[in-house]
């Protein structure tokens, strides 16, 4: 069981063996480091920061680590080598919650956002449309009705899967199918959402960043034609990133949120890779909660994030 009560123990498994691979990277790089050493000493610090910024948890972030550390090495003046692992998970734990990443503890919904529509963001091949079939799959296991807009038109295979998605979870998709106007898809899919009373509406988006004007003018658009029915929507903007591309997940957060308002970040792929630490990097840097983490294949291993347990599943060695 993990820090927190209401953590199941199926999920913190899972969240064990998705970061399995970045578990044993930094363990396996931290054990020579500290080799022969009874103290966290200048030495030791190096080689963490070393770890870190290789774990694609990212410079800036690391060097905020690394002080932390050493204040913690100057006040309590004599730090043990093996309790460098908890040292660790409690100072990053601690940034994590100073970054705005907040721990989401269900699949509820704000009362007076009826439906609530969450529009989704990313480049092609990051597991866009997958997390969104995942989760649908979670909201109407949690009792919710869902309706899916497969405004992602740039791309046939794109509809398509959205389209498979719907008929795997048992939700309607809203489609127009390939080269149609992306605006008029979620249109459509948020007037459905209205009458037939649905709890939440989730809109596929392309997956472009070869022009930044042309993917903020066309999410402009969504925005403006989802408002016709809703004037405060989409409530949430998702933007899904693959955990397994490390840096390059950073230059797409960056992109991403210059062309448009991100409130909330699902990262991909963790299962597949040993840079589970862009993670860390990644909330820091642009101070946007992680909502959703995906560690593996399965339709339930599309995680809420818990910071907590991240840090855990990371940084304890198995």
């Amino acid at each position: 069981m993990g820090i927190f009560g209401f953590f199941s123990k199926d999920k913190k498994e899972s969240l064990d063996q998705g970061l399995q691979k970045s578990s044993d990277n930094i363990f396996s790089k931290l054990s020579k480091a500290v080799v022969g050493k009874s103290k966290v000493d200048e030495d030791v610090l190096d080689e963490l920061e070393e770890i870190l910024i290789t774990s694609d948890v990212g410079v800036d972030t690391t060097i905020k680590v690394i002080r932390r550390i050493e204040e913690r090495v100057a006040r309590d003046k004599y730090l043990n080598t093996e309790e460098l692992d908890v040292i660790l998970k409690e100072e990053i734990a601690a940034l994590l919650e100073e970054n705005n990443s907040q721990d989401f503890l269900d699949f509820d919904l704000p009362e007076d956002k009826k439906p609530y529509v969450i529009m989704v963001v990313g480049v092609n091949g990051v597991g866009k449309t997958t997390t969104i079939g995942k989760l649908a799959n979670l909201f109407k296991s949690a009792g919710k009705n869902v309706i899916l807009g497969a405004a992602d038109t740039f791309r046939a295979a794109a509809v398509d899967q959205l389209i498979l998605w719907g008929d795997r979870v048992g939700v309607p998709v809203i489609s127009h199918g390939m080269n149609t106007d992306p605006a008029s898809v979620a249109f459509d899919a948020v007037k459905q959402g209205v009458d037939q009373k649905a709890d939440v509406v989730i809109v596929d988006t392309a997956g472009r960043l070869h022009t930044k004007i042309n993917l903020m003018n066309e999410l402009s658009k969504i925005k403006r034609v989802m408002q016709k029915f809703i004037p405060d929507a989409p409530h949430e903007i998702l933007l899904v990133l693959d955990g397994s591309t490390g840096q390059n997940a950073f230059i797409q957060a960056k992109e991403f949120t210059k062309a448009t308002e991100i409130t909330s970040l699902a990262i991909t792929k963790l299962d597949g890779t040993a840079k589970g630490g862009v993670v860390i990097g990644i909330s820091d840097q642009f101070k946007i909660p992680v909502k959703y983490i995906g560690v593996g294949e399965k339709m339930t291993d599309l995680q809420i994030f818990n910071r907590k347990e991240f840090v855990d599943s990371l940084f304890t060695k198995k």
